[in-house]
């Protein structure tokens, strides 16, 4: 007989995690080895359906709370960190889901190289990390080239999801996402997850911090603006201190 706390599932933070753990008899297999090439959705899931990618998933929350929601489309969480993809991997097998896989990788090499053009519904970035050092600006994910690839591999109609605590990432991802998708800022909490999506995103809201998010719908052509590079001041006096003089 299971214990109590995996019969009630596990918690984070006081938020428990979506979904519950099933009888062993009924877990699944929802780590994936990364394939290299192309990223084939037919074979890996077996069937044709909307497709959803979480880049940087860390420990699965959003996905498995929408993959238990909506059964009828496919989920991909893309995570560097592997203990981080090994509990997501744990927690959608406990549930025995069928319809997510997690896997190690890099989201600029998925996006550039396994995500084919035109192949994707939803993408979602929860808290892209902001990099406080000038010195690590070029690490900054969303930059106008990624989101130019984001805007060629989903599908028209498709969804940009962003979320951030760092009001400085917010400024510039408003204007930046703008050229190629309509951002619709979000001014409360998720109805789905209203004390927060992510792990990143409880802890945000217990330290009374803001958080910024927008869905952002594709636009059927880019608008003919300049975008800039993700050059800016994190709101680090570190950061100010050591930019370059121009």
């Amino acid at each position: 007989m299971p214990d109590d706390r995996r019969a009630r599932g596990d918690a984070e933070f006081g938020v428990p995690f979506p979904g519950r753990v099933l009888p062993g008899e009924r877990w699944t297999k929802t780590g994936l080895r990364d394939p290299g090439g192309a990223f084939d959705w037919t074979a890996v899931f077996g069937r044709l359906a909307p497709r959803v990618v979480d880049l940087g998933c860390g420990n699965g929350r959003y996905l498995i709370g929408s993959a238990l929601a909506r059964s009828d489309r496919d989920h991909v969480g893309v995570d560097l960190v592997q203990v981080a993809v090994d509990y997501a991997a744990q927690r959608a097998n406990r549930r025995g889901l069928t319809n997510v896989r997690f896997v190690i990788g890099d989201a600029v090499t998925w996006m550039f190289e396994r995500f084919a053009a035109d192949s994707l519904d939803e993408i979602h970035v929860y808290h892209p990390q902001p990099y406080y050092e000038a010195n690590a600006v070029s690490r900054r994910l969303l930059t106008p080239e990624f989101l130019e690839r984001t805007w060629t591999v989903v599908r028209r109609g498709g969804l940009l999801v962003l979320q951030t605590d760092n009001k400085a990432y917010w400024k510039y991802l408003l204007g930046a996402a703008a050229r190629w998708f309509a951002p619709e800022p979000l001014p409360g909490p998720w109805p789905d997850a209203p004390r927060g999506r992510t792990r990143r995103e409880i802890q945000a809201r217990l330290k009374g911090l803001a958080v910024w998010r927008m869905e952002a719908r594709r636009r059927d052509e880019p608008l003919d603006v300049a975008v800039p590079e993700p050059d800016f001041d994190a709101n680090r006096p570190r950061f100010r201190r050591a930019r370059p003089l121009r």
